[in-house]
């Protein structure tokens, strides 16, 4: 005789482990690190694993003292500082490294309960808050070697020149051959990336297309150009955040149609911010403002319960 089993979900033994996930990212940002030690140099290398080991440490560290299980086993504290490290210039002195690790591992992950229980995304937060703390550091942006002479080795970002100069092609941004922070540069690279994710599927593509569409759409309005639309899309941090940063699965929505809202919100903030606010880069607060209203975007956009309705009905 058949027992009825009652179990709460999920209820597929096979699902993927969050380690295998992790895993999965990690290898996903490989192309974009290689891309970035190719134009800024081995200093790359450097900043990155100051920022994934302290990151690890810190995890410990608090899951220690809050006398919790030790979640390091996960990869997730790797993933965050392989993202954070992307979001720095190569310049970046590695103390402040440190400080955005605290923050987000620390202050925005294990203060709300660790992975899956943060409401923002962490190395999002991170990259805000050294920008307003330290805004000389964070936007003292290397040229690529290519660029590098004797007598200049600092550059503007794309963002910076936009709508005033052509120093940088399409095909520049396209492969990463212009300044920016090391992991962001390269949009050729972390499209390969999102791709595999997307086919490995560890994410959805809902949010991406519509983060990046969104932008494109209201640039190639805003400037009447297509070549400046390009411009918009892959200069900056659109290609890192789509792909990497709004398709977080604990401060993402769930559904389809959330996902979609979501991307578009992204979108649309991160150009208003571009276009009318102080900064020329708008891609961490979107998506940053985006994670706060995830919430109420997945109150209206959830799949209503078949027969909800009329139970509530008869209740009545």
């Amino acid at each position: 005789m058949n027992r009825l089993i009652v179990s709460p979900s999920p209820h597929d033994e096979n699902y993927t482990k969050t380690s295998t996930i992790m895993l999965n990212v990690i290898i996903a940002l490989l192309p974009a690190l290689a891309a970035g030690c190719y134009y800024f140099g081995l200093r790359v290398l450097l900043v990155t694993a100051v920022c994934v080991i302290s990151c690890v440490v810190f995890e410990f560290l608090c899951r220690k003292m809050m006398k919790r299980e030790n979640t390091i086993g996960d990869l997730s504290a790797v993933v965050t500082g392989v993202i954070l490290a992307m979001n720095l210039p190569v310049t970046l002195p590695l103390w402040i490294a440190v400080i955005g690790s605290f923050v987000a591992i620390v202050i925005v992950k294990q203060l709300f309960g660790g992975i899956g229980q943060n409401f923002a995304n962490p190395a999002i937060t991170a990259r805000i808050v050294l920008m307003v703390s330290f805004p000389s550091a964070m936007t003292n942006w290397v040229a690529p070697f290519w660029y590098k002479t004797a007598d200049a080795v600092s550059c503007a970002t794309p963002l910076g020149l936009s709508g005033t100069t052509n120093e940088y092609r399409v095909l520049d941004l396209f492969l990463g051959n212009c300044g920016g922070c090391l992991g962001e540069t390269c949009a050729l690279a972390l499209l390969i990336g999102g791709l595999y994710l997307a086919a490995r599927k560890i994410i959805s593509l809902a949010a991406p297309l519509s983060f990046i569409g969104v932008l494109f759409l209201l640039s190639l309005f805003y400037y009447d150009s297509f070549d400046y639309a390009l411009y918009e899309i892959l200069a900056g941090g659109v290609f890192l955040g789509a792909f990497f940063m709004a398709t977080d699965y604990a401060t993402t929505p769930i559904s389809r149609k959330g996902k979609i809202v979501f991307g578009i919100g992204c979108g649309i903030i991160t150009f208003v911010i571009r276009q009318f606010g102080s900064y020329p880069e708008g891609v961490s607060f979107s998506i940053l403002i985006m994670n706060v209203l995830t919430p109420y975007i997945e109150q209206l956009t959830r799949t209503k319960v078949l027969g909800a309705k009329e139970a509530e009905k008869n209740e009545g």
